[in-house]
């Protein structure tokens, strides 16, 4: 399909009104963005992400620096005989490293020309928006739960989930804090042929055996759950179940997982499972470091929205992350040993 000159006459209005919006002569070469508007786009791109809009996605000022904990963290009350007691500042005592991170969002001349014959040109801009914005906040989770290194040069061929853009939450502390993180073969059998019948019993490990005794009963504990265990769970309760009610109750997962909230979250490995404040993921952008470009590439047929920006990944504090190496969880009975 060729591009009609209806979505033609709507892209170059596009471009018009994002250029007034960013003051700027033309967003078909890169421009900074700075400012009001550097805030007003980082939340547009969270509200295109539930989970990410759950989390601590801030700026910093240097690209690299010390981690911070956001948040009240463990016990911040007590006395000290002939003073008064003080609490240390909550610095965790190690360091973030942001990396240059380019986001290309593409949409074709056949999908442009769908939307243009589908809608008024407000809709038509909103569409555009909007599926830049999803993007972007898309890679920034995907990255998250699945990055582990950062390479010069990228390939989504061989990473198609961005394990070599940057390094993501898991990998640091994998890094880092290795204990924190179970990485023996582990089975979940519901019939108790493993080393867990339940994903209750997993978690619950999880909690008394790795995150640290002040935060164990920390309402903001939260469970995240990859899809792979909690369709497993969804199969366990659905044919134990006996009534309507029953079965009706085991299709309504997610639900709460050793008495705390449990999360699907987007993108993260089937079989992980992790333990943690949800504020104690971090995604850190440089300030003043953000750069737009809106183009219509022709010769490609396709409308291109960049985003170029130097950005990170910290975990808060690595005694409220525990977690469950994906690659080591097992799906059914432990094998016999002859």
């Amino acid at each position: 399909m060729q591009l009609n000159q209806v979505a033609r006459a709507m892209l170059q209005t596009y471009g018009a009104q994002m250029a007034e919006q960013f003051g700027v002569t033309t967003v078909a070469e890169q421009f900074a963005i700075t400012g009001p508007k550097e805030t007003a786009l980082r939340k547009k791109i969270l509200e295109s992400s539930a989970f990410l809009s759950m989390i601590n996605v801030m700026d910093v000022d240097q690209i690299v620096g010390q981690v911070v904990e956001v948040g009240a963290q463990g016990l911040h009350t007590g006395r000290k005989a002939g003073g008064r007691f003080t609490k240390d500042g909550a610095v965790t005592g190690h360091d973030y490293a942001l990396v240059e991170t380019d986001s290309n969002c593409s949409v074709s001349w056949d999908t442009l020309s769908i939307w243009a014959n589908s809608g008024s040109e407000g809709q038509f801009m909103k569409l555009l928006n909007e599926s830049a914005a999803e993007a972007f906040a898309r890679d920034m989770l995907r990255v998250g739960f699945n990055g582990t290194s950062a390479a010069a040069t990228t390939n989504a061929t061989s990473k198609p989930n961005g394990e070599d853009v940057n390094i993501g939450w898991q990998a640091l502390v994998a890094r880092d804090k290795a204990a924190q993180i179970i990485t023996t073969d582990v089975y979940l059998d519901a019939d108790g042929g493993g080393d867990y019948k339940t994903l209750d019993a997993m978690a619950s490990d999880l909690i008394q055996t790795k995150i640290a005794p002040q935060f164990r009963n920390d309402p903001r504990l939260v469970v995240l759950v990859g899809a792979d265990l909690v369709a497993a769970e969804s199969a366990r309760l659905y044919d134990a179940a006996d009534k309507p009610s029953e079965k009706i109750a085991a299709q309504n997962l997610p639900y709460s997982i050793a008495g705390r909230k449990a999360i699907v979250p987007d993108f993260m490995p089937g079989k992980r499972m992790v333990v943690t404040f949800l504020s104690n993921l971090q995604i850190l952008t440089q300030r003043n470091t953000r750069h737009r470009k809106a183009k219509h590439e022709e010769d490609r047929k396709t409308f291109e929205n960049s985003y170029l920006r130097w950005e990170g990944y910290a975990v808060g504090n690595y005694d409220c992350y525990a977690a469950f190496d994906e690659s080591k969880v097992n799906l059914g009975p432990a094998p016999v040993t002859p």
